[in-house]
């Protein structure tokens, strides 16, 4: 490739600074090119990574001269900005131009599939597009991979994710992303096919590490039950549950999805009401309506108890953050020596004095980071074409990256029972 440059768009995204800073941790000979449509937002980061290690510039990733010439010699391009519904086309559309390596940690349905439909433009490019490399998608699908070792034959897979207290931190597209996967037509595979179901409709129990214990989670759209099936065609079923602690936010993303869903609140206004509500500002009463609506559901379905929502009100009305706790669990069932056998990997902590769950952001960047040294060991011409993680990040490999990007081997998974 002839450099050494990473080209970061969207950097000053809350991921996307976590995986650069988590990167640098790894060492290496690398320049950093940091580019956002704020860039004075950087200016902290820049001070706290290695002295001359990055630069940070102006970049409407919608300019597309101005975006080829930002790329153009990359070792590699990592697009932090969301949602990618919108950005990924034309950043991987200037990737295949510029005949340069792209990674994403994208977590939209549509655009990952708009992304494998680029396969053949990108072996016939000859460049490598690792997408979906976060945490979920990203991390999960390794555990996947992982468990699915250990089986002779792979019958079932079950994802799981649920995100802790987020106050303050959540920036627009990642609330556009909870919004569309909380509410509206989910693609999951069933009965050895791609079937539709609703998001957030069906429900299940599972026991979770990290402080959660039995949680119950809800079945919503993401793009594991859209790739894993490449991998594992036979499988029967292939599902995705996530879900929000504590319980109550469930009903209060829930409430505001199904509002824009029936097109009763446009997207930019239940992202303006949840947004305040993050910020602890009182909101549209509107929105206040509709994850009212939501609560009521909770109780109705027995998530939540009407005294757990007296309480949560009254809390989150003064301001109050509830102690972060966040997970990963997937489950695959198969056989093993002809005996019926289930696989477990799941995440054993979260929160305050942990390094890869403190938060949403921690979790999604470091394992970017992760997945961009596995990415950058690689030798130049050895893949080409559009991957998601369980088809190139081999599962020791991944974890002995996190090591590298400073993740503590105890906090990466534990085998569940």
């Amino acid at each position: 490739m002839g450099t050494k440059r990473i080209v970061f768009i969207g950097a000053a995204g809350e991921m996307c600074r976590l995986a650069i800073e988590r990167f640098a941790v790894a060492g290496g000979d690398w320049e950093l090119a940091l580019y956002d449509i704020r860039p004075e937002l950087l200016d902290q980061l820049l001070q706290r990574l290695p002295s001359g290690l990055a630069t940070a510039a102006q970049l409407d990733l919608y300019d597309r001269d101005g975006l080829r010439k930002a790329i153009e010699g990359a070792a590699l391009v990592v697009l932090g900005a969301g949602p990618y519904i919108r950005t990924a086309g034309p950043v991987m559309e200037a990737c295949l131009e510029a005949k340069v390596p792209y990674l994403d940690f994208d977590d939209d349905i549509e655009s990952t599939l708009h992304a494998l439909s680029l396969h053949d433009d990108a072996r016939a490019a000859g460049v490598p597009m690792y997408i979906g490399c976060g945490a979920s998608p990203g991390f999960t699908n390794v555990l996947v991979a992982d468990a699915a070792g250990e089986l002779d034959r792979v019958d079932n897979i079950d994802v799981y994710w649920v995100v802790g207290d987020e106050r303050g931190a959540v920036g627009r597209a990642v609330l556009d992303h909870m919004l569309r996967v909380a509410a509206g037509p989910c693609v999951t595979w069933e009965n050895g096919g791609p079937v539709l179901h609703q998001s957030w409709v069906e429900t299940r129990w599972t026991e979770l590490g990290a402080g959660l214990g039995l949680t119950m989670v809800h079945e919503t759209a993401h793009p594991e039950p859209v790739t894993l099936p490449r991998k594992y065609p036979d499988a029967k079923n292939i599902r995705c549950f996530g879900g929000l602690d504590p319980a109550p936010y469930n009903g209060m993303v829930r409430g505001v999805g199904l509002a824009v869903q029936k097109g009763d609140m446009p997207m930019n206004k239940a992202i303006d009401f949840l947004e305040a509500v993050m910020t602890n500002k009182f909101g549209s009463v509107q929105g206040w309506r509709k994850v009212l609506s939501g609560l009521r559901n909770l109780v109705r379905t027995g998530e939540a108890t009407r005294t757990e929502l007296v309480n949560f009100l009254a809390k989150a009305a003064v301001g109050h953050t509830f102690p972060h706790k966040s997970a990963l669990k997937v489950e695959v069932t198969g056989l093993r020596n002809g005996v019926p056998t289930v696989v477990s990997r799941r995440t054993p902590v979260s929160g305050p004095g942990t390094y890869l769950f403190t938060n949403m952001a921690a979790a999604t960047g470091t394992a970017c980071a992760a997945f961009m040294v596995v990415a950058l060991d690689e030798e130049p011409g050895t893949r080409t074409g559009v991957f998601t993680p369980e088809e190139w990040a081999e599962p020791e490999r991944f974890y002995k990256a996190l090591e590298r990007v400073g993740t503590p081997r105890e906090e990466i998974f534990e085998v569940a029972h």
